[in-house]
């Protein structure tokens, strides 16, 4: 499936499908500047601390990158 969309409600990230249907709920992290980052169709990335968290539509993480 295909990531329509990514949003941040409190501390997680909701990520829906083309259809608006909920696929998955990532962590967002709860320190000041947490949270995600952006999302493209295939991954969603969130910051957590000083890396950078990269999700399948799955939720499972993919990838981690130090945050700039």
């Amino acid at each position: 499936m295909t990531i329509g969309t990514a949003v941040q409600r409190g501390h997680f990230v909701y990520v829906y499908d083309e259809k608006g249907r909920q696929m998955t709920v990532i962590p967002a992290g709860s320190q000041s500047g947490d949270g995600l980052e952006g999302y493209t169709g295939a991954t969603v990335s969130v910051r957590r601390g000083a890396f950078i968290h990269v999700h399948d539509e799955r939720g499972r993480q993919v990838s981690t990158i130090p945050a700039r």
